[in-house]
């Protein structure tokens, strides 16, 4: 689909009732830049003013697609959040598009007791925190929840119940944090995570970057993201500069998980990257409905090849209360991967994984 920008839209500021996505909340309204009068640069809004302008309101995202208007639910406190070039690759009139599924409240996400198994902290985030956003889960490797903001809310978010407020590695902890990662010689690999680290600002990452770099024993930076996929302006020579300047190997893994999600803008923003000679990994989601057939998956792998992205990991859905409604059964998921193998060349097919808590290393299921 061609690209479109509606101007920004009056809304009635409510106060979220999880005070994670009120903190998520309050970091956006920090980076937003101040509303301007019309000028020339307004028909080309930056990536700030797209997540600023991001529809927020169920029964507008309906109104905007040609949905009825009955399809909008509010449901529980986590809010609805589709910037306007992820909405842009989806099809109107339709409610069972892939993309649409990925961020539409659903009545499934409001059962009064969840299924056995589902829990509010499915992959053990609590348990592996060595400081306030600092995670150790495998050995080698720390993460970091750098904020608690994202660019698109993904229904089935494992960390859709974590605590930002109190557990974020932000910049006023960034001295106990990093120091945490000096202090173990160990650590070779510093991820960075959130939410979505790249909600915040280049000058910011760039600060943080070269801070990690003054570590002599890390020797790769890791950026997990979805803001290229739904706000591919995001990808700056900014971004790119402080991605590149410093000693450390620099590794961004992107998470699509359809191959209507990979744009031509999108490809724009990883042969960006990838010119860089940043190494491209995709992670996805097994998802009920959204990418859960043999021809989906060959054509997310297929399309994440010609972005010169490798497809690294398919996931298990982590079992996270809400999102019940999208799980797989792992025989169906064993059965998709044997397909793919038989269809694609070995470095097409990822790796078919599960992350349970405590484990030393993902789970690989094929």
């Amino acid at each position: 689909m061609g690209r479109t920008y509606f101007p920004p839209r009056a809304r009635p500021v409510r106060e979220p009732a999880n005070k994670s996505f009120a903190l998520r909340s309050t970091i956006l309204a920090s980076t937003a830049p101040p509303v301007r009068p019309h000028s020339r640069a307004a028909e080309f809004p930056s990536w700030r003013e797209q997540l600023r302008d991001a529809v927020r309101d169920p029964a507008e995202l309906c109104r905007l697609l040609d949905l009825p208007p009955e399809l909008a639910n509010n449901v529980g406190d986590f809010p609805l959040l589709v910037p306007q070039p992820y909405l842009d690759q989806m099809r109107r009139g339709d409610p069972d598009d892939p993309l649409l599924r990925q961020v539409l409240p659903r009545l499934e996400e409001k059962e009064e007791s969840p299924p056995p198994g589902f829990t509010l902290d499915p992959v053990g985030d609590g348990a592996a925190t060595l400081e306030p956003g600092v995670l150790q889960k495998y050995e080698g490797r720390v993460l970091l929840v750098v904020t608690g903001a994202c660019a698109v809310h993904c229904r089935y978010c494992f960390r859709r119940h974590y605590p930002y407020a109190s557990d974020s590695a932000g910049p006023r902890v960034w001295d106990r944090a990093l120091q945490q990662i000096a202090d173990d010689p160990s650590l070779t690999e510093v991820i960075l995570s959130g939410g979505d680290p790249l909600s915040l600002g280049d000058e910011l990452l760039a600060e943080l970057t070269h801070r990690i770099a003054a570590i002599p024993h890390v020797r790769r930076l890791r950026i997990h993201t979805r803001l290229p996929i739904v706000i591919p302006d995001r990808i700056t020579s900014a971004l790119v500069t402080w991605l590149t300047g410093t000693r450390l190997t620099p590794i961004v893994v992107l998470h699509a998980n359809h191959a209507n999600e990979l744009s031509s803008q999108v490809a724009s923003a990883t042969a960006r990257l990838a010119s860089a000679g940043i190494l491209l990994l995709n992670q996805a989601v097994l998802l009920r409905g959204v990418n859960d057939t043999i021809r989906d998956q060959r054509k997310l792998s297929e399309r994440l090849l010609e972005l010169q992205t490798i497809p690294y990991y398919l996931h298990q859905l982590d079992r996270v209360t809400g999102a019940a409604h999208f799980e797989v059964p792992v025989e169906e998921g064993l059965a998709i991967i044997s397909e793919l193998r038989a269809t694609l060349p070995g470095y097409a097919v990822p790796r078919y994984v599960q992350e349970v808590a405590g484990d030393p290393n993902k789970r690989v299921l094929a």
